[in-house]
């Protein structure tokens, strides 16, 4: 037996085996704000860009990170029809994790029906009212709000 022919019988492809003996589908079960939801994964599917969400929201309930965030925001309002703190803090979340860079961008995200329930959201905030949520924040407050919660964003 040549040199060659034992390094090859040394080291078989043993990543082909193992792929071929797993499941085609999988179920995870997550804990989020709207309570335990199983994911299947489909190897066939397409992915879409948010796909991996409800895994990353499982992190933000089992952490505390978000209700903290949302908690400690210097945003408040007097009118009744206003929109709940947490859905345009959800919603700049949602939008920035889909890509966004613009309050324009929000209107991509207004259909999702999944996301903002999984996040404790009564639905998607409109992009004016995120924009005038933002404005309306005083800046004292806001700057070191924004500057502490660095030290989490940071670690992602």
């Amino acid at each position: 037996m040549s040199k060659e022919e034992e390094v090859v019988e040394a080291h078989p492809q043993g990543e082909a085996q193992t792929a071929r003996n797993q499941p085609a589908e999988s179920v995870s079960s997550l804990d989020t704000f709207a309570g335990k939801v199983h994911v299947k994964w489909a190897p066939e599917a397409t992915v879409r860009s948010l796909g991996l969400m409800p895994f990353f929201i499982e992190f933000l309930k089992t952490s505390g990170l978000f209700d903290k965030w949302v908690e400690d925001c210097p945003l408040h309002y007097s009118s009744g029809n206003a929109p709940a703190k947490r859905d345009v803090l959800g919603t700049l979340v949602l939008s920035v994790l889909a890509g966004h860079w613009r309050y324009a961008h929000i209107n991509a995200i207004r259909a999702d029906g999944i996301n903002p329930e999984l996040l404790g959201m009564s639905g998607v905030a409109s992009e004016d009212s995120v924009r005038r949520g933002m404005k309306a924040m005083d800046e004292a407050a806001s700057g070191p709000y924004f500057k502490a919660q660095q030290r989490w964003i940071g670690r992602m």
